[in-house]
């Protein structure tokens, strides 16, 4: 049998956690990755209340996302939880509003204990830290955010994280300016 026609017709599973603090653009990043790009369906949300899974398929891979909500009253549950919902996780994504200077200590808390219940139980996941809406106009609407801030943030992450997990860092943002695209 050819391998290579054989692969075509196999779906793999990808499940990905989406975790963070309240407000930080988790779901607007989840429904970024779905496609989706009519501006109201950004408007209209509404803070995630427990947990929300969302299955769809990209290029024959069944992705489900799971896009923990980031208030308080659900994070403590989540943590409680976790070690039971992350076993079959491929990645996690963690999201810290980098805009939001008042809250990267508690940010950096939350993903501590996310991190240690990860390496307790030698789960092997590909772990991406997004510093969300770094939008293009960041440092002129947003004085306060200094390279200090964020070379701060990041040492902090580094020291949380244990050598044997992967992880990377990534500036994101969901704000588009203009664009044009040849027709």
């Amino acid at each position: 049998m050819n391998e290579k026609n054989n692969s075509k017709n196999i779906n793999f599973d990808k499940k990905i956690l989406v975790m963070g603090l309240d407000n930080c653009g988790k779901t607007s990043i989840v429904l970024c990755l779905r496609g989706i790009q009519n501006l109201m369906s950004f408007y209209s949300l509404n803070p995630t209340k427990g947990i929300n899974m969302d299955r769809f398929n990209i290029l024959n891979t069944d992705i489900t996302i799971w896009d923990y909500g980031g208030q308080e009253q659900y994070r403590n549950n989540h943590i409680t939880k976790l070690q039971d919902q992350i076993n079959d996780a491929n990645k996690l994504i963690y999201v810290i509003d980098i805009q939001d200077l008042k809250r990267y200590d508690l940010a950096l808390e939350y993903f501590k204990k996310i991190i240690e219940i990860i390496n307790k139980n030698n789960f092997l996941l590909n772990v991406t830290i997004f510093f969300h809406k770094w939008d293009p106009d960041l440092r002129l609407l947003k004085k306060e955010i200094k390279e200090e801030n964020i070379n701060n943030l990041i040492k902090q992450l580094e020291i949380i994280i244990p050598s044997n997990i992967k992880f990377k860092m990534q500036k994101t943002s969901i704000y588009t300016i203009f664009q044009k695209t040849d027709i």
